[in-house]
């Protein structure tokens, strides 16, 4: 999908494992900037090296344009396919220094993070040659610059990306999707880096990681949509843990799953860790 003369929107469907062991039916969008150079915002999991170079033949590129990666953060669904293609091109990668470690040593990331699949979903470990910090700017030529904002919440190195002049926001994972799995770490940190971003004046498009791109004023109608949806999971932990101010992570993970109508299927560590988080807040109902 092209988004602008510059900018486009890359579809990539996965399966996902659950804890269970069965696969489920996901997506992850990967961006695309073609300038003097290619971009790449996320490469998505393992093999999605695939669809992106099909789709660079597609728009009269060669796989050889690719010449920069930038990842919103470390997690298997940003990084994945990250080695195979820089094996292939040659490209530089950058990412915020907070998540430097988990992409050079995945191993690493297993085992502070472990996920069901991980193994299927990355390719491998792979070098840093760029590490980011808030407010950086990254020139791409051509005119076009990409400005870092350090979103923290969903991870500690997460960022955003803003392109000026298109008035483009790359998300990341910033922004929770209702009725999605809500995977963050830290709750008031995800609340204030969704404000950040709702700061910000003239977006024309918001595009995240597990969501549609959406259009001007829909993109602040999304931001307040994800923020009262951490309101909602807050309020069902909050009622979940009523009568167990100790409850069983799983055990409570799946209380809440139920209340926020998400099916069970959900229930991993994962998700659990976003809960408990929660809970270190259960002393106040109003978190935005």
């Amino acid at each position: 999908m092209q988004i602008n003369k510059h900018v486009h929107a890359l579809r990539i469907p996965f399966y996902a494992t659950t804890p269970s062991g069965n696969g489920l039916e996901r997506f992850v969008y990967v961006y695309l900037i073609s300038g003097t150079e290619v971009c790449l915002i996320d490469t998505g999991v393992a093999s999605s090296e695939e669809v992106i170079f099909d789709y660079l033949r597609t728009i009269d590129r060669k796989v050889s344009d690719i010449s920069r990666i930038i990842l919103t953060h470390s997690h298997p669904g940003h990084m994945g396919a990250t080695r195979a293609i820089k094996m292939e091109t040659g490209c530089s990668v950058a990412v915020h220094s907070a998540e430097k470690a988990w992409i050079e040593h995945v191993e690493l990331q297993f085992k502070e993070r472990p996920l069901p699949g991980f193994d299927t979903l990355v390719s491998g470990s792979v070098a840093v040659d760029r590490t980011l910090e808030d407010g950086d700017i990254i020139d791409l030529a051509c005119g076009l610059k990409l400005q870092v904002l350090h979103t923290p919440g969903h991870s500690a190195g997460s960022i955003a990306l803003f392109l000026p002049g298109y008035n483009i926001l790359f998300s990341g994972d910033a922004v929770p999707v209702p009725g999605d799995v809500p995977v963050y770490e830290d709750v008031l940190a995800s609340v204030n880096s969704i404000k950040r971003l709702k700061d910000i004046q003239g977006i024309r498009h918001l595009l995240e990681s597990w969501d549609e791109p959406r259009k001007g004023d829909q993109a602040y109608e999304r931001m307040d949509e994800g923020l009262r949806h951490i309101q909602r999971i807050h309020e069902a932990v909050l009622k979940a843990a009523d009568n167990d101010p100790s409850p069983e992570p799983m055990q409570l993970c799946k209380r809440v799953l139920e209340e926020l109508g998400i099916p069970s299927v959900a229930v991993n560590p994962l998700v659990a860790r976003t809960f408990a988080a929660h809970l270190l807040m259960c002393g106040q109902k109003n978190i935005i």
